[in-house]
Parts: C-alpha cells; sequence; structure tokens
C-alpha cells in the first residue's frame, strides 16, 4: 500500500519544541514511517528554518538543535516544485502555497494546529486536520 501523502504546517513544527509529550513531538519522531510521507518545498522549509531558529533563541534551545528538525524534514520528505498558484484562495494569503503544496503532492492532509486557516482545501480534496487527529487514523497512541 502506498504511504499516505500530507503536508506539515509550521505550527505543528514549532509546536515540537513545546513538549515531548505533545502530539507534535509525537508525529515528528514517525517521519520514518512507512506509512505515511510528508511533503516539502523550498518555501516551506524556508518558513520552518525562520520559525524554528527563531522559536529556539526564544527559548533557549541551542540552533544546532532546529538545524537538526530541518536536516531531517529534508531528507525524510519528498521534494514537490510548485509550478501553479492560485492565489489568493485562502483566508490567510500566508498559508496559500502550504495548499499549492498539498495539491502538487497529491496530499489528502495538511497536518495543522489551524485547521480554520484552510477553509475551502476540502474544494481540492484535502483536510486541515490535527497532530493528533492524524496519529489516531495511524493507530499511534502517545503519552
Amino acid at each position: 500500500m502506498d504511504p499516505i501523502q500530507v503536508v506539515i504546517d509550521t505550527n505543528v513544527m514549532v509546536a515540537s519544541f513545546w513538549s515531548r509529550r505533545g502530539a507534535s513531538f509525537a508525529l515528528l519522531q514517525r517521519l520514518r514511517d512507512p506509512g505515511w510521507r510528508t511533503n516539502i518545498s523550498a518555501t516551506l522549509i524556508l518558513e520552518y528554518e525562520m520559525a524554528l531558529k527563531r522559536d529556539a533563541v526564544a527559548r533557549g534551545i541551542p540552533l544546532w538543535v532546529a538545524e537538526t528538525i530541518l536536516d531531517t524534514m529534508v531528507m525524510a520528505g519528498n521534494r514537490r516544485c510548485i509550478f501553479f498558484r492560485w492565489r489568493p484562495f485562502l483566508p490567510d494569503p500566508k498559508d496559500d502555497f502550504v495548499l499549492e503544496l498539498a495539491v502538487a503532492s497529491g496530499a489528502p492532509f495538511i497536518i495543522t494546529y489551524n485547521c480554520r486557516d484552510f477553509e475551502g482545501a476540502e474544494t481540492f480534496g484535502i483536510q486541515a486536520i490535527r497532530p493528533s487527529e492524524f496519529l489516531r487514523m495511524l493507530g499511534v497512541s502517545y503519552p
């Protein structure tokens, strides 16, 4: 069976810094799970980098931790190029590139804590879900 394609929103990446017990951390711990694959683009990796490093500095976390997470995302993710745009489409135009990546990768899910930001994604057959919901779909329990 083919792995489920997903796109992970930046807020999930940042939330993984907050707690080792949360769904975001549990999700990132399973990046190599053969049942699913995350998809990345240059734009998304740059946004991850900016947000993770900003959060690392604010929380006193060494920058190498953020860089290690970024390296892991690049190695584990399917790299996609976006050759089209539907902007503006979402309520927050800054999220349009995430939707475009999901469409380009055929991902039925965007994993995010801000599901409302992706209202309208269902037009493309894409559902915005929280990390805990996705983990439940995979049959994964976490602390």
